[in-house]
């Protein structure tokens, strides 16, 4: 008779932590779990909720280090141009004509786009969108301006334009290099995020890291001219109903970029940073989170409660709410 193979033993990890309840006419319906850690000035951990030091995919919160990883190539980018390249935007007419204009300038086209066609991220300019006719489109989607900024260096510096999302091409490695120095930490993994282009893992700290490392840079160099163009023009970064876009104009010096899967980063100018996932990956808990944990590091701005601001609806009227818990 074969002996039968012994049982493959299970690991237990802890849950992370609730960081955020779903409330509903004062019952408790849900709870989103995740990891979190606030970073002081001098850059020492103050708190972390969860494992802060496992590898995420930290998605369109790695734009900034992508971002200068194109300046690093040497792309001259500036102002809403080069905040665009950092961005994660809503879709707004003034985005799909900047990505326009971009492409022009660089004697590129929207078929040299390798992003997915998409509409416009934001819900209410996604309405007006297709009540005018119009269909998914690669300058729409909202990695549009990562896309043709990656490009439009590639032409400059005649590396293949049909590659340029190949995670051994020299501006993706490049890329990786940046977001190794800046997050203190080799990288985890290598993936693909939902643009199509190469995607790094590394620690919830070390994204922390890396965003103090762009606000502290030194004037002129690639990671803080990127923390100054999303600083100048965040609606740019974002749109003008989004709440990067709020933080980055109501919070002097701060620089913030969200993620999908409910990934945040911010960091200050004092170089006080965040950074958080949501483990379910919904984004309705990302405004209470990042507002609670805004307060933690000592933030009194009129603009948090807006942004932690997410209510639940009963026929047409605000029965409940989604509120952080930590």
């Amino acid at each position: 008779m074969s002996e039968s193979p012994a049982p493959v033993p299970s690991v237990s990890t802890p849950a992370p932590p609730v960081l955020a309840e779903v409330v509903r006419s004062g019952f408790v319906e849900g709870r989103h779990r995740g990891s979190l850690v606030l970073l002081g000035a001098d850059g020492s951990v103050e708190l972390a909720l969860g494992d802060v030091n496992a590898p995420v995919f930290p998605r369109s919160s790695n734009k900034p280090m992508q971002a200068a990883g194109v300046l690093r190539a040497g792309l001259d980018l500036s102002g809403e141009r080069l905040a665009l390249a950092a961005a994660s935007h809503s879709g707004e007419v003034f985005h799909r004509d900047l990505v326009h204009k971009m492409l022009g300038e660089h004697g590129l086209t929207p078929e040299q786009l390798q992003c997915p066609p998409d509409l416009p991220l934001d819900a209410e300019e996604r309405e007006t969108y297709l009540a005018a006719g119009a269909v998914r489109d690669r300058v729409t989607m909202n990695c549009s301006g990562k896309h043709t900024a990656m490009l439009a260096v590639c032409a400059l510096r005649g590396w293949p334009l049909e590659s340029y999302l190949d995670p051994g091409h020299p501006l993706q490695r490049l890329i990786h290099t940046v977001v190794e120095e800046a997050a203190g930490e080799p990288v985890a993994a290598v993936g693909t995020d939902g643009c199509g282009a190469p995607l790094t893992a590394i620690s919830l700290t070390g994204l922390a890291r890396a965003y103090r490392s762009f606000v502290l840079a030194e004037p002129g160099s690639p990671e803080r001219r990127v923390a100054d163009a999303m600083r100048a023009h965040p609606e740019y970064v974002a749109g003008t109903r989004r709440p990067d876009t709020w933080l980055m104009r109501e919070i002097p010096g701060a620089l913030s970029k969200m993620g999908a899967e409910a990934v945040q980063a911010v960091a200050l100018p004092d170089g006080r940073a965040l950074a958080f996932k949501i483990d379910d990956g919904s984004p309705r808990s990302l405004g209470p989170v990042l507002a609670r944990a805004l307060t933690l590091l000592d933030i009194d701005s009129p603009v948090l409660p807006r942004i932690a601001h997410t209510p639940l609806h009963g026929g047409s009227r605000e029965v409940g709410e989604v509120r952080a818990v930590f």
